[in-house]
Formats: structure tokens, C-alpha cells, sequence
């Protein structure tokens, strides 16, 4: 698999550590109960299809990126930086 740096360019997969799904980013506030810590920390849904994951750049510039991909295809669908994504959505 190739996945497309926004910075670095088109990169093979093993230069990237894969952190699991973005909805990490979307981390409840201090005041939330802990109903939504629990959702938040444990409960993952294992699509077969169009997933949002975290990667890291590790053998590159150090960057967080969302990457949408197809699991069953292994496509990368787009790549875009945790920062951008955030300003775009909120959340990735």
C-alpha cells in the first residue's frame, strides 16, 4: 500500500504507523460523563469498506494524517493533514 503525503509525497505504507480510527480525534470535553469516556476509549466500529484512520509519518516529516481508505480494496482514497482536517470539520 501507498499513501500520499501531503508533505513528502507518495511514500510505501511501512513509513507509517497506523494509530487507528480519527474518531480519536474527537476526544470528549473534561466535564463529559463517563458513559462518553468509555465510548470514546473502547467502542470501535470494524467496518468492511470506507474507513478514517490516524497515521503517523514516522520515517518522514512527523506528521499526523487522516487517511480514508477502503478495507477491502485497500484503496487510499485521500490524505489529508490532522490539522487541515480539523479546520475543515472540527474534527477529522
Amino acid at each position: 500500500m501507498r499513501i500520499t503525503c501531503p508533505l513528502c509525497g507518495d511514500r510505501d505504507r511501512r513509513e507509517f504507523t497506523y494509530y487507528g480510527a480519527a474518531d480519536y480525534l474527537a476526544r470528549p470535553g473534561m466535564d463529559a460523563p463517563a458513559e462518553a469516556w468509555d465510548a470514546y476509549l473502547h467502542l470501535r466500529d470494524n467496518p468492511a469498506g470506507a474507513t478514517r484512520d490516524l497515521w503517523y509519518h514516522e520515517m518522514g516529516c512527523a506528521a499526523w494524517l487522516v487517511v480514508n481508505r477502503d478495507t477491502i480494496s485497500h484503496e487510499v482514497l485521500s490524505v489529508r493533514l490532522v490539522t487541515d482536517a480539523q479546520a475543515e470539520g472540527g474534527t477529522a
